[in-house]
């Protein structure tokens, strides 16, 4: 089990703690939503964990395969749906700096897509991904 503590700090503003490691964040309610956007807002955390795992995963899967794995990143979007408010997309674009065989894409794909939080997510959340390997 994993314990964090999170406190309202006034202005739709929250400040969270991971007493574990002493790690915070700070978080505000984005600007079409009454805040001032001066932080991440909860739903921007929701896509930026899913692509901290997923870089997370792959990382973990290239190490047990022993393939290099080279400061990968990711480029998040968030699309926001109404009635109920929510997320309704988060396209992912992850870029590799190394190149792969086809076998060891798909290894590296299908690990993305298997990561703890994209199975946590709703179904009806649409979870977009796209691969960008060096030509």
């Amino acid at each position: 089990m994993t314990q964090m503590t999170i406190t309202y700090q006034g202005e739709l503003h929250c400040h969270a703690e991971h007493p574990a490691s002493g790690a915070t964040l700070n978080t505000d309610a984005p600007l079409d939503n009454g805040g001032k956007g001066e932080s991440f807002s909860p739903t921007d955390l929701v896509a930026t964990a899913l692509a901290a795992c997923i870089l997370t995963m792959m990382a973990k899967k290239a190490e047990n395969l022993g393939i290099a794995y080279r400061e990968p990143r990711i480029t998040a979007e968030k699309h926001m749906k109404t009635e109920p408010r929510r997320i309704g997309e988060i396209v992912l674009n992850i870029h590799f700096q190394d190149t792969y065989d086809d076998k060891t894409r798909r290894i590296i794909e299908a690990t993305a897509h298997a990561c703890p939080v994209a199975q946590s997510l709703h179904p009806d959340l649409k979870q977009t991904l796209h691969f960008h390997y060096p030509l």
